[in-house]
């Protein structure tokens, strides 16, 4: 992962391209940049092991961009910027030609330099209509480096197409289960696998899912051992989460 820009400085002082008094006067800079409206935190990436992700919504597209552009050039790593929109990505490209769009997941991503992907994550989701959530937790994973797997539309209205697959579910390191209407799935699936499983409710479903809390109770109540719940639609924080459980397996 990137390290935020500091190796490039010590490697100067080692070759001696550089002095310690330039290299520290510049290494100051890397742990925040102050754009007036936000205060960068470029030294998460050494911190965490990964750089600050970028929430776009409530931003405006020229702040959630130029955010991202002075991310991407600070290191050569991945940078992610979620719940963004078409605007945002049209103005990061014009800086960034690497950088890319998923529409379905809202997300802004420059891959940058990546290790070879590692681990197995499985991201299952219950329906078509909670893909969105599922793919942000996907393409999360995918740029902290993580080998990610997906499993679409096995939702437990039709338990046989779970059951079919169940050589997929046995064969991941971490399970993200994406559901709404009323979560039933994260029970059924924990209770088969002897992974952890990160349950993800959605907003999806009709008047009583009351815009995802009722998958959101049921999965913290769920009977089967071995599920930790993320917030409702936060696909993010359930990829984020499975990426540096995989790290754990390497």
């Amino acid at each position: 992962m990137s390290d935020g820009g500091y190796r490039a400085w010590l490697e100067a002082v080692r070759d001696g391209r550089a002095s310690v008094d330039e290299a520290l006067a510049a290494m100051r800079q890397l742990d925040a940049e102050d754009l007036g409206f936000a205060r960068i935190d470029h030294h998460r990436a050494l911190r965490k092991g990964f750089p600050e992700v970028v929430y776009c919504e409530g931003k405006t597209d020229e702040q959630a961009a130029e955010i991202l552009v002075r991310l991407c050039a600070r290191g050569d790593g991945p940078v992610l910027g979620t719940r963004a929109s078409q605007g945002v990505y049209e103005r990061v490209r014009r800086e960034v030609p690497d950088a890319e769009y998923h529409p379905l997941a809202r997300v802004v991503r420059r891959m940058g330099r990546v290790p070879q992907p590692k681990g197995h994550v499985l991201v299952v989701c219950a329906g078509t209509s909670d893909l969105p959530v599922a793919e942000e937790a996907a393409l999360t994973a995918e740029a902290m480096g993580a080998r990610v797997e997906r499993l679409v539309d096995v939702g437990v209205a039709g338990l046989h197409r779970l059951l079919s697959q169940l050589d997929r579910l046995y064969a991941a390191r971490v399970l993200v289960v994406v559901a709404g209407m009323e979560g039933a799935l994260v029970s059924v699936i924990a209770g088969l696998v002897d992974k952890p499983v990160i349950a993800v409710p959605t907003s999806v479903g009709y008047g009583t899912q009351f815009h995802g809390v009722t998958p959101l109770l049921s999965m913290l109540n769920a009977c089967a051992s071995g599920v930790g719940v993320v917030n409702i639609d936060n696909g993010f924080g359930a990829g984020y989460l499975a990426a540096l459980i995989n790290r754990l397996g390497d």
